[in-house]
């Protein structure tokens, strides 16, 4: 294990741009996205979820199943479940990002780790990345405000909190697959990845 945190893959978004679930596309020689992001994170955490809002998955993995409106594929509803399930703070990165390294997750834990701040988040030329970042229980009441007022923004929250960015030179480890064109290139990039 690497870091002292419990990690949660976000997996309940509606994938419309991609026009399928992306979370249950194949890659890097796994059966589904998910699979791939579950089987390399898994040895680098203390515990491991997927956030999703149905047990869609062909393998077996802890799950955080989200209460809100099946309808509503929000991170904000993603991330209430996941701090009512784990009671504390943890890593969240989504599904749809399999670049996101060793690298980036230790420099976001070792921010975490000096400062006391509500959440911190990954940034780089392209902007930010709140689905790779690390949320305290800090944010929780004003979170719970938030879903209670249908205000399920992510960006707003993470601007009215005290959110630390933390800046990388490069685009390329956050690069995600919202459509088919990126996921080709994504499956192109990772070839011969294997979890």
């Amino acid at each position: 294990m690497r870091f002292h945190l419990p990690c949660v893959i976000f997996a309940g978004g509606k994938s419309s741009r991609m026009g399928r679930d992306k979370a249950l596309l194949p890659f890097g020689g796994c059966q589904t996205l998910a699979e791939y992001q579950y089987r390399r994170l898994l040895p680098l955490f203390s515990r491991l979820y997927i956030s999703t809002k149905t047990d869609k998955f062909p393998f077996d993995a802890p799950l955080i199943l989200d209460r809100e409106a099946k309808d509503l594929h929000a991170p904000t509803a993603g991330l209430l479940a996941a701090f009512e399930a784990i009671g504390g703070d943890f890593f969240a990165i989504s599904v749809d990002t399999p670049f996101v390294d060793e690298k980036v997750m230790e420099r976001l834990v070792e921010v975490y780790t000096q400062k006391q701040v509500d959440a911190v988040v990954a940034r780089s030329p392209g902007g930010t990345h709140p689905m790779c970042g690390i949320y305290t229980m800090r944010l929780l009441p004003r979170l719970r405000e938030m879903v209670e007022e249908g205000m399920h923004r992510l960006n707003h929250l993470l601007r009215v909190s005290d959110t630390r960015f933390v800046d990388f030179p490069d685009d390329a480890p956050f690069f995600n697959m919202n459509t088919p064109a990126e996921y080709a290139e994504g499956k192109e990039r990772g070839s011969g990845k294997k979890p």
